[in-house]
């Protein structure tokens, strides 16, 4: 069974940082996309970030120059670094990981929240 496991969210002030870490297991995602998405109160469900098997990103215009997203592919981890957090960036965060042979196959995180208040 596949598993991603997420962790660090939690309440910061505008302007602090939070890194939140991705932990796969029960498939190898090492040649497939890894990523971030976040749903905040009342929106939809938004990409963030993600990540190629190649250590290519994309990040929303939202957050370019804020956040940063890595992996380990070696631990088939995905990170996401959010630097100077603002109230918008409140929301649940999903790890996402694709993996693709003949079909694509697409798993998710529990989600971990964040809140950006003072």
């Amino acid at each position: 069974q596949v598993q991603l496991v997420e962790s660090g969210g939690g309440l910061v002030q505008p302007g602090g940082s939070l890194r939140l870490s991705c932990v796969a297991s029960g498939r190898d995602f090492s040649s497939g996309i890894m990523g971030w998405y976040r749903q905040g109160p009342g929106k939809q469900r938004e990409l963030v970030a993600d990540i190629t098997s190649g250590s290519s990103t994309n990040y929303a215009d939202s957050v370019k120059g804020r956040f940063t997203i890595s992996r380990d592919k070696a631990k088939n981890t995905v990170f996401l670094q959010m630097n100077n957090l603002k109230p918008e960036d409140t929301g649940i965060y999903y790890c996402n990981a694709v993996v693709r042979t003949i079909y694509t196959y697409q798993y998710w995180g529990q989600g971990t929240q964040v809140t950006v208040s003072s």
